[in-house]
């Protein structure tokens, strides 16, 4: 079997051959070089565009992403950031069209399966060059094609002593690790794999979590054990989550502030003492005078808000009106609804954050960890649907108290996994119509 007869393989039939082709290779690509995954990318999603029979208002699903893009346009108009508003459109605009053109190729279990792979295949690298960067000090800049592709890669990592790989920050490689994560254990958990399928998919997975715990990210770590119980699904609960509990009580009374003494010293030794320092900030005490905390950001971005509440400051106006009002540069508001309200108004906010979390909701209700009303549809609720749910779920969290999606790998990665939720909650006769390459916007 040739290599382009492989790549064939589990193409929905609402995808043209050359569009399910340049998704894939898109999708590899994706953690190694935005620019080269992007061009894949939007050929796919001009071709995947190109197939769908209804236009993009016909689902009802886009009809928030719609007029958000219509209040944001009427925003940069009056927009205290000026022309910044208007590029910071290109965080969001191509990415509603995204969630609707990248839908026919992943409309079946099968052609999700495939395209989470392809995520952790190309997450690969990323590993690689970070432990070689912390282990070996591998540094950049390295170039490709001329200087078209170009790593900067620090030696000991960004910050130093974090992993990074090639990514520009610690927190944004574990972002991405976390990201994929739900992927690698979903991998590991397939039925009918041989010892060596078995055996590679555990190595991958063990590779991961070193270089995600390496990065040093609380929102890392966090993604890494939430999505355990989420991917295994609630038959297992049982016995799982027992003794998730009796792992992590260690670790709790480690960094807790406020433990019995005894218990704590009893828990740190046999927790390292990187891990509860990270968690309770003992690491950097000496530093947390100088640091803006995330209370006074979030604070303060509820008085801008309050100021203009309907259509914001334009994009990008934290970092203009932060250091005016503190005297200290922070470039957003580390939560995705603040920012998005600050930027664009509090409709737009409850626009896209809504439309997000009714997402999640909803393939919750229709029993993707239990199967539920998956099944009398006549589908399957597999593992790794269980691991896309999970995915969406980490980023989202993550989006609380950080704003990765500013990173183009990590938001365009994080609207693809949007589409496939999509893809997901489609009516019976849709789906149907979408495996025909016929119309998929049905209900």
């Amino acid at each position: 079997m040739t290599v382009l007869a492989w790549m064939a393989r589990c193409r929905p039939a609402a995808a043209t051959s050359m569009g399910w082709l340049v998704f894939q290779l898109g999708l590899f690509l994706l953690p190694s070089s935005a620019l080269l995954a992007g061009l894949l990318l939007l050929t796919a999603l001009v071709l995947g565009s190109c197939q769908r029979q209804q236009p993009f208002w016909r689902d009802p699903w886009n009809w928030p992403l719609l007029i958000a893009a219509l209040l944001m346009l009427v925003g940069c108009v009056q927009a205290y950031s000026g022309g910044r508003a208007w590029v910071g459109l290109g965080n969001w605009l191509p990415f509603f069209w995204a969630f609707w053109g990248f839908q026919p190729y992943l409309v079946s279990d099968e052609a999700r399966r495939r395209c989470a792979l392809w995520l952790v295949a190309g997450t690969l690298p990323v590993v690689i060059t970070g432990l070689g960067q912390l282990w070996w000090g591998w540094q950049g800049p390295w170039q490709l094609f001329g200087g078209l592709i170009v790593w900067f890669m620090a030696p000991g990592g960004e910050p130093t002593g974090r992993l990074s790989g090639l990514f520009d920050y610690a927190n944004i490689a574990g972002a991405w690790l976390a990201l994929v994560w739900p992927f690698c254990l979903a991998a590991l958990l397939q039925p009918a794999l041989s010892r060596f399928q078995r055996s590679m998919a555990l190595g991958v997975a063990i590779a991961v979590v070193a270089a995600l715990v390496l990065t040093d990210s609380r929102n890392a770590w966090g993604g890494l054990m939430l999505a355990i119980p989420f991917v295994f699904g609630p038959a297992r609960w049982p016995w799982l989550l027992p003794l998730m509990v009796l792992a992590l009580l260690p670790v709790t009374l480690a960094a807790l502030p406020g433990s019995p003494s005894g218990l704590q010293q009893w828990a740190r030794t046999f927790v390292p003492e990187g891990i509860w320092a990270r968690l309770n900030d003992m690491r950097y005490i000496q530093d947390r005078e100088l640091m803006s905390t995330r209370m006074s950001q979030w604070g303060v971005a509820l008085q801008f808000i309050d100021s203009r509440p309907w259509l914001g400051w334009g994009a990008a106006a934290f970092s203009v009106l932060y250091p005016l009002r503190t005297g200290q540069w922070h470039g957003h508001a580390h939560n995705l609804p603040l920012e998005l309200a600050v930027s664009h108004g509090i409709p737009v906010a409850l626009l896209v954050v809504g439309t997000v979390l009714a997402l999640l909701i909803t393939v919750l209700r229709r029993g993707v960890l239990t199967g539920g009303v998956l099944i009398s549809r006549g589908l399957s609720s597999t593992v790794f649907d269980r691991a896309w749910w999970t995915a969406s779920l980490i980023l989202v969290v993550m989006h609380a108290t950080d704003m990765p999606f500013f990173d183009s790998r990590l938001n365009i990665a994080g609207w693809i996994l949007l589409a496939g939720l999509r893809c997901i909650i489609l009516p019976q006769q849709a789906l149907q119509h979408a495996r025909l390459g016929l119309d998929d916007d049905v209900g």
